[in-house]
């Protein structure tokens, strides 16, 4: 069941936090992970270089996901059937795999369901999605590729790599969710602007979302109060900041009696930022009548 009042708490969950740059560093995926486990996201996805090392560091605190056949796709399936089972003798968790576009747009579907059959065999009981890049597909491969994904073993259908001409866009994952069977669930990734955004996706249809926008997002909110929690941490416990900015006049977050997060919702704070009445060209926030009682 989703809720229109979805706090950060419940759009972090289905966070997969992500870092998947060229030049990525040890020191930056380590960050990411901490991150991930202080917010609770669903995982960390990551490049397939640093599995080992973030399995370790981690040590079952949050789970690793890591990209295969990344970005184009047209690696060989018995190449992507060997990176999937390093990844996970490595110690990831969730794979998303990229299938050969080219197939889909000669119609050779069969050789798409086969190829994520294989890589599912490999997976075992870990969670397998599928990125089909809907930037680069008609709606119809679109569709064809929602069948072919319910046929198959995977777990999940996968807008987009992030790496090509556009990343998940609304329409298609509603497209995904009205045609998606058998159970199988959607994640939506790329371009996913900030936590407004995310409850749309999530409202739409979306069961993860693979972006690191929403932690950055909120990381930045932190740094930028000051006292809001004792000492004038703000990296301290979050329903603490928010308290700390209703001691301080910050009208930016809607809480209920006991101030904590799971009562502040995103589209509470979608509100307070554009009210009715409010002037958005200048960007200001006046608040209603209403609101002044």
């Amino acid at each position: 069941c989703i809720r229109e009042n979805m706090t950060y708490r419940d759009i972090l969950k289905k966070v997969d936090h992500t870092l998947l740059k060229q030049p990525s560093t040890w020191e930056q995926i380590r960050e990411i992970c901490d991150d991930a486990v202080k917010y609770g996201t669903a995982s960390v996805c990551i490049p397939p270089s640093y599995v080992k090392q973030a399995a370790e560091y981690l040590d079952g605190k949050m789970p690793v996901c890591t990209v295969i056949g990344f970005p184009n796709g047209y690696n060989t399936t018995s190449v992507k059937v060997f990176e999937t089972k390093e990844a996970l003798k490595d110690g990831a968790e969730e794979i998303d795999m990229v299938i050969n576009i080219g197939w889909v747009r000669m119609g050779q579907y069969d050789k798409v369901l086969a190829e994520i059959n294989a890589l599912k065999e490999a997976c075992g009981d870990h969670i397998l999605k599928v990125i089909i890049e809907t930037c680069l597909l008609t709606d119809e491969e679109k569709i064809k590729m929602c069948e072919t994904v319910a046929a198959s073993g995977a777990d999940f259908i996968k807008t987009s790599t992030g790496f090509s001409a556009a990343g998940a866009t609304k329409p298609d994952v509603a497209l995904m969710k009205a045609h998606m069977t058998a159970g199988k669930k959607i994640k939506a990734a790329g371009g996913i602007a900030d936590f407004n955004d995310a409850r749309e996706f999530v409202l739409l249809g979306a069961d993860r979302l693979g972006t690191s926008r929403l932690v950055e997002a909120w990381n930045r909110k932190l740094k930028t109060i000051k006292g809001g929690c004792p000492g004038g941490k703000a990296d301290g416990p979050l329903h603490k900041v928010l308290r700390g900015q209703q001691r301080q006049g910050h009208h930016d977050r809607t809480l209920g009696d006991d101030g904590d997060l799971h009562d502040e919702t995103v589209q509470d704070l979608h509100r307070s930022r554009f009210p009715e009445g409010a002037d958005r060209r200048a960007g200001k926030t006046h608040r209603t009548q209403s609101n002044r009682k």
